[in-house]
């Protein structure tokens, strides 16, 4: 049987990432979690993961940064922006740094795991 798909889930809404983290392994992902950015860049130095869940706004260091540092270290992880603005401007700056896709919040589980799957078959 084939690992699991590691996730990383990065949101400074205890709420919404303890009840996405549950849901996510429910169905069989392996799901780290980061209130932070700070912890987040952390974190991707020592392990892995195949796709992080990356909030753009947070009170220590913004999603956006966040992005900017990962793919200037050339982490290959997917990432996929949430945010609970719904602005093209955003989009599109997510996508130029990037991003492989956007989500806005509130999430719907069956949107966050269609868009884990699509971006699971995007090549590195």
């Amino acid at each position: 049987m084939a690992d699991p798909v590691k996730l990383l889930l990065v949101d400074d809404e205890d709420g919404l990432r303890t009840l996405m983290k549950s849901e996510l392994e429910a169905i069989g992902y392996a799901v780290d979690e980061a209130d932070g950015g700070t912890i987040a860049l952390e974190v991707t130095e020592r392990i892995s993961y195949d796709v992080i869940i990356l909030d753009i706004r947070m009170p220590d260091i913004d999603g956006i940064t966040v992005l900017k540092t990962l793919r200037s270290r050339q982490i290959p992880s997917k990432i996929v922006m949430l945010t609970g603005v719904d602005e093209l401007r955003l989009t599109r700056e997510c996508l130029r740094l990037g991003a492989n896709d956007y989500l806005t919040k509130p999430i719907q589980l069956k949107n966050l795991i269609n868009c884990i799957e699509r971006v699971m078959k995007e090549p590195v």
